[in-house]
């Protein structure tokens, strides 16, 4: 593939340094119900280019589906209010391993053909004096996972908000997901996934700590009920 033809495919900043969602200054200047209206507008001109017909019974509530459902619900992750509560307990019982909360189910979309990344994300911590709700770990994952996101950012974004909440850097999260935008268009491999990783503190110092994680993640844990 010639220089060109691959900027085309990546475009820039496919690897942005910025841990950040790009947002403009501007971006929560619009209430959710305003964008709702925006949007809506936006992709009937969409539907209406690519030549559909929105008088049909079947189509002409498309469009404000679409858009509550990009404000609300697939990219609900912009909306700050939206952010899970990171209340925290202390850490009576004196519990000083790793805890790991494997196999949380990641739905997120490719901010470059806004296809969707669908897979599992493994997050895991060792306390110094608080622990949180093993469910605010899974609100965590689906926060930051509900926006348009590169899989390294969203990896980066899950530990960083797990450090903020717990006052510790011994925090390790992989994500392993399918990106439709590789199974369903260009090269069309449905079997290959993406897998990232971030350790922080202990997880990234020491390697038979980061042995010990990924061990966790490769338990099965069948519920025979």
């Amino acid at each position: 593939m010639c220089d060109k033809h691959l900027h085309d495919e990546i475009g820039d900043d496919h690897m942005s340094a910025n841990l950040e969602t790009p947002l403009r200054d501007d971006a929560f200047e619009l209430s959710a119900e305003e964008k709702v209206e925006k949007i809506e507008a936006d992709f009937r001109n969409i539907m209406e280019t690519l030549g559909l017909d929105l008088t049909d019974d079947s189509l002409k509530g498309t469009p404000k589906r679409v858009a509550k459902m990009f404000v609300k619900e697939i990219f609900g992750g912009l909306l700050p209010e939206r952010k899970p509560g990171m209340s925290t307990f202390e850490n009576k019982y004196n519990y000083n391993q790793m805890l790991v909360e494997k196999d949380i189910v990641v739905y997120s979309t490719c901010e470059h053909h806004f296809l969707p990344i669908v897979g599992r994300a493994h997050v895991g911590y060792i306390s110094k004096g608080k622990v949180i709700g093993l469910s605010k770990m899974n609100r965590i994952v689906e926060y930051y996972a509900k926006r348009p996101q590169v899989q390294e950012r969203l990896t980066m974004q899950i530990v960083k908000a797990m450090q903020e909440a717990l006052g510790t850097d011994d925090v390790a999260c992989i994500v392993d997901a399918k990106h439709l935008c590789v199974n369903s268009r260009g090269i069309k491999d449905i079997e290959s996934s993406t897998v990232t990783a971030e350790y922080g503190g202990a997880f990234k110092d020491n390697e038979q700590l980061r042995k010990e994680f990924i061990a966790y993640i490769g338990m099965k844990t069948p519920f025979n009920v």
